[in-house]
């Protein structure tokens, strides 16, 4: 067969289907260029996002439809980026983060559970993938990240415009109420003050332009929630819970709040859902197990995933590295990164409801 046409190409391109939107990636507009040459074949692809957890299927496949229809073509190339579409604002939003295309906020129903620590590694492992994002501590009277990220400098001022600079961290942008006070005191705050203490770390902060921001909320359905839901369009919000019924309880409020609130819930994740003796590798089910994925099953919500109990976790989140970084090839890490490509998965698919 002599070299196909431009045109031949799209059309065995085609055959490859995306499993979210199932539709074919020639008409969802992620093949941006084919060059063909004497015996090679280039194709660039721009996909919803740099964590897309199928990218390496359709690499696969585009290199396999294109052999099937040119069998004398000596190499095939595909490169892939990626563009994260914005999420589209509820009319009746305010948007104090117009730089943010993905907001996601990280919740959970009652405290203890892991939410800040699930956060954390969240945003740097979608940092990881070469996502722009930031981290906003929203946890105002329980604010960790400056010890979770290893921040120990308060942030500096624009004086030009009287905005402070997020402290840039782990390849993160990164702002918490707990790098401006001492440690030591309680933030002892009603309503009022809990509400515009966030507006301020919303609007008084010179953030720049991000893929991803992740919001590491307090436990519970308070201030702090309501506010969020009415001062930046969320995308969604991912509830962690621990397997026993007694934060399952409280995740179930945290989720129906949103969803009472129109925004919607991209999954629940199982924290501690399991744990694998080192010495033996035998898995103990602490917390009990498997809760987490019948709630998401019970509510109508996607399941994002368990994250097992690890010391590691502890012991990097004390020392200021996230685990995805001090022990990336650790299983936890693996989960942490896994979650990061379904939460952006899940992003991408609400934001793209209507391709």
């Amino acid at each position: 067969m002599t070299k196909p046409t431009k045109e031949q190409v799209l059309g065995a391109l085609k055959a490859v289907e995306d499993p979210d939107f199932h539709k074919d990636i020639v008409t969802l507009g992620f093949v941006k260029d084919v060059a063909i040459g004497a015996d090679t074949v280039s194709v660039r692809l721009v996909l919803t996002t740099p964590a897309c957890p199928v990218k390496e299927m359709f690499r696969d496949r585009v290199e396999e439809e294109i052999r099937k229809l040119w069998p004398e073509v000596r190499a095939v190339g595909v490169t892939m980026e990626a563009q994260v579409q914005r999420a589209p604002q509820a009319p009746l939003v305010e948007n104090l983060l117009p730089q943010a295309k993905v907001i996601i906020a990280v919740a959970s129903g009652k405290g203890g559970v892991g939410k800040s620590t699930v956060a954390a590694n969240l945003a740097v492992a979608l940092a990881q993938t070469g996502a722009k994002t930031g981290l906003l501590d929203a946890d105002i009277y329980g604010p960790s990240m400056g010890i979770m990220l290893g921040v120990k400098e308060q942030p500096k001022v624009d004086e030009a415009i009287e905005k402070m600079i997020p402290i840039d961290v782990h390849g993160l942008k990164v702002m918490s109420l707990g790098f401006l006070l001492d440690p030591n005191t309680p933030v002892i705050w009603r309503g009022p003050m809990v509400m515009k203490a966030l507006e301020q770390l919303l609007k008084d902060v010179v953030w720049p332009e991000l893929d991803y921001m992740v919001v590491d909320l307090p436990p519970g359905t308070g201030d702090a929630q309501i506010t969020l839901t009415q001062k930046v369009p969320l995308s969604g919000a991912v509830i962690v819970t621990t397997p026993n019924e007694v934060a399952l309880i409280d995740a179930r409020k945290g989720l129906v709040m949103f969803q009472k609130v129109n925004v919607p819930v991209l999954g629940i994740v199982e924290n501690m859902s399991y744990f694998v003796c080192p010495h033996c590798g035998k898995e103990t089910d602490v917390f009990s197990r498997g809760g987490g994925e019948r709630t998401a099953r019970e509510l109508g919500v996607p399941f994002l995933g368990g994250i097992p109990l690890d010391a590691a976790v502890r012991a990097t989140g004390d020392g200021g590295t996230p685990v995805v970084l001090s022990a990336p090839k650790s299983a936890v890490a693996g989960a942490f990164r896994s979650l990061a490509e379904k939460v952006a998965q899940q992003a991408s698919i609400l934001a793209g409801a209507n391709r």
